[in-house]
């Protein structure tokens, strides 16, 4: 077969056997045949000239021409999907699907109910949140929207800054009342640290003028801000959260309020072709005005 003979459900189904391992996996997940996907691969490999995958104990293994075509694959899923979603929408009114990328912890404590009643205002808009630390890239529309804890560079971004969300020492009265409370900040490194297993962007750009914990040895370590927030409200030991999310439980105890308080600054980013387009712009406005009025209850001197 021609190589430009095949068609994206072809790339659909290499990424879907790429992600299972298996034809019987992929076929699963796309609703297909098990002859259909053999079929795609059979294409494929045709149309490259050589195997894209190897049969192992764990199933079929990707060949480095497998690995190589990936990005490009999933290049083509993000454009099929960002079209989708364009045919979805009217050019008049706010309708169809908006995809949004957020951080867990914004995505599940603090944008639900700004999209409940965005929904609410806009009966048929779908949203789809896909909840990340990763920063999705806009440019390549795996995502319409975006609220970023980096600044956006690329030129072809729009961006409005909601600015910074302070963020605290936190630990749930249960852990204080077994291991009693850090009296100084030196004392931390004698308690369980709730902290970060790799130092993303945002993470590094916050702790960069805090030497004196950036060199916390943490005891439980991962990159998910919900995991780390679940901990420190099961008295598992002493983390940073949001100081609104904090705020939201009573067992919650800050620690050092005068002596540690960063600002985790906070960007609403969409690409500049979208902002005429209804479902985007019902949609950004509605997520600037609600992290800015979530950003005002938490307001502080500092900020």
């Amino acid at each position: 077969m021609d190589r430009f003979s095949l068609d994206w459900g072809h790339y659909r189904t290499f990424l879907a056997i790429l992600k299972e391992g298996s034809q019987s996996g992929a076929a699963r997940t796309l609703g297909l045949t098990q002859p259909t996907v053999g079929r795609h691969l059979d294409a494929l490999e045709q149309a490259a000239g050589k195997p894209l995958f190897l049969r192992s104990h764990q199933g079929l293994a990707p060949t480095e021409t497998a690995l190589a075509m990936r990005a490009y694959a999933e290049t083509m899923a993000s454009s099929a999907a960002a079209l989708a979603r364009a045919a979805s929408g009217d050019a008049a009114s706010p309708e169809g699907t908006v995809r949004i990328s957020a951080s867990e912890v914004i995505g599940l404590e603090v944008l639900p109910p700004i999209l409940a009643d965005l929904q609410d205002r806009y009966p048929l808009l779908a949203i789809e949140l896909s909840l990340s630390d990763a920063v999705e890239d806009l440019l390549t529309q795996q995502a319409d929207i975006a609220v970023r804890m980096v600044e956006p560079t690329q030129g072809a971004l729009l961006s409005r800054r909601i600015g910074g969300i302070p963020l605290g020492m936190f630990a749930h009265r249960r852990y204080l009342e077994r291991h009693g409370t850090p009296e100084t900040v030196e004392d931390l490194f004698s308690h369980r640290a709730i902290g970060f297993e790799r130092q993303l962007a945002y993470v590094r750009d916050l702790l960069k003028d805090r030497p004196d914990i950036a060199g916390l040895h943490f005891s439980f370590r991962t990159d998910s801000n919900a995991a780390q927030l679940a901990m420190i409200r099961a008295g598992g030991g002493i983390g940073m959260c949001q100081v609104g999310l904090a705020a939201r439980d009573p067992d919650l105890v800050r620690l050092f309020a005068d002596r540690i308080e960063l600002q985790l600054m906070t960007w609403l980013v969409m690409h500049e072709d979208l902002r005429t387009a209804p479902r985007c712009r019902v949609a950004f406005d509605a997520l600037a005005e609600g992290l800015i009025a979530y950003r005002a209850t938490i307001q502080s001197p500092a900020i």
